[in-house]
C-alpha cells in the first residue's frame, strides 16, 4: 500500500501530506526533510496502528513557501501542525517525532499537549547538543568534518540522483552502530531530499535552542526512545526529557546508534505495542470514571 499525496488547505496556507495506514490518526513531520508518496521509514514504523499522517512542513515539496525565515521556525512548524490537525477535523492526535522532528514535538507538547493522544520522541534532545563530546556535530568529534562537508555538498541543488544517494548514504552511516549494515536497514528506503532553507534556519536557531525550564509543561502520554550509541543526540539528552516528565516513559536501545526503529525493528515494535496499550487502557479507564 503506498502512501496518498493530499494538499490540506488550512486558515492561511497550503501543506503537502502523506498519509497511510488506519486506526487513530498520527502526524510525523521533521525540521527540514522534503518526503514524496514514496514515504519515510520512521513514519513506515506506525502504519499497522495508526492513520498516518506525514507532513512536508512549510518551505517543503508542494507545501506552501515561507513569506520570512520566521515561518520557518520550530514554533512556526508547531503553528502549522495544529492548523493542519484542525483541517482534518482531528479534535487530538499522537505525535511522533525522530532527531530534529523530536525538538518540535517538545515544543508541540509544552504549547498543545490537550491537543496530543500522545507524543512520541526518538532520539532527540531538549537543548543544543552540539557541546556535548560524543556529539558529529562537535568540532572535537573526529567524524564532525567528514558530516559537515556532506550536508553542504546535500545542501547543492541540481545534483545528479546517483551521486545524491550516495552522499545520503555516507552522511546516515556516520549515524549507524553497525554501519556495514545499512544495506539491510535502508533496502527499501524511500527517496527524500533535504530542503534547504529550512535546514539553513535551522543551523541557527538549534544554537539557541533550549526548552528544558518548560518540559515539565507536557502533560499528555510521552515515549521516549534512544540508541546508546547515538552520536547526533547523544543519549544523555533523552534521559533528561524523561526525568522532566512526570509519567514518560524511557526505553534505551543498546544495539543502536540513531535509528532504533531500524538497528533494533523488533524490540522498537514491542516497546511501542505495549505503550500505546497502556495509554488506550488509560483512556478507557478514564472514560469510565
Amino acid at each position: 500500500m503506498s502512501w496518498i499525496k493530499q494538499l490540506i488547505e488550512t486558515e492561511n496556507s497550503v501543506f503537502e501530506v502523506f498519509s497511510k495506514g488506519s486506526g487513530a490518526p498520527l502526524c510525523v513531520t521533521h525540521h527540514y526533510s522534503e518526503f514524496t508518496s514514496e514515504g519515510d521509514l520512521f513514519a513506515e514504523s506506525f502504519v499497522h496502528s495508526h492513520q498516518v499522517y506525514l507532513v512536508n512542513l512549510r518551505g517543503a515539496g508542494s507545501s506552501a513557501d515561507a513569506s520570512s525565515e520566521v515561518e520557518l521556525s520550530m514554533i512556526d512548524a508547531v503553528m502549522d501542525l495544529e492548523a493542519i490537525r484542525k483541517a482534518l477535523g482531528y479534535e487530538t492526535w499522537t505525535f511522533a517525532g525522530h532527531s530534529t522532528g523530536g525538538m518540535i514535538g517538545l515544543l508541540y507538547g509544552i504549547h498543545f499537549s490537550k491537543r496530543l493522544d500522545a507524543l512520541l520522541l526518538v532520539g532527540t534532545a531538549g537543548r543544543y547538543y552540539g557541546d556535548a563530546k560524543s556529539c558529529i556535530y562537535n568540532a572535537a568529534h573526529p567524524q564532525f568534518q567528514y558530516m559537515q562537508d556532506l550536508i553542504e555538498r546535500l545542501k547543492v541543488s541540481g545534483m545528479a540522483k546517483d551521486e545524491r544517494m550516495k552522499l545520503s548514504k555516507e552522511r546516515t552511516k556516520l549515524s549507524l552502530h553497525l554501519p556495514e549494515h545499512y544495506d539491510v536497514y535502508f533496502a527499501d528506503a524511500p527517496q527524500k531530499s533535504m530542503a534547504t532553507g529550512r535546514m539553513n534556519m535551522f543551523a541557527r536557531e538549534y544554537a539557541i535552542y533550549d526548552v528544558t525550564r518548560r518540559i515539565d509543561k507536557i502533560t499528555c502520554p510521552v515515549w521516549i526512545g534512544c540508541g546508546t550509541h547515538d552520536v547526533q543526540c547523544p543519549i544523555e539528552f533523552s534521559k533528561e526529557i524523561y526525568e522532566s516528565i512526570s509519567g514518560s516513559k524511557f526505553i534505551q536501545f543498546y544495539a543502536s546508534n540513531h535509528y532504533p526503529f531500524l538497528e533494533e525493528q523488533d524490540k522498537f515494535q514491542q516497546e511501542l505495542h505495549a505503550f500505546f496499550k497502556e495509554v488506550t487502557a488509560s483512556c478507557n479507564h478514564s472514560r469510565q470514571k
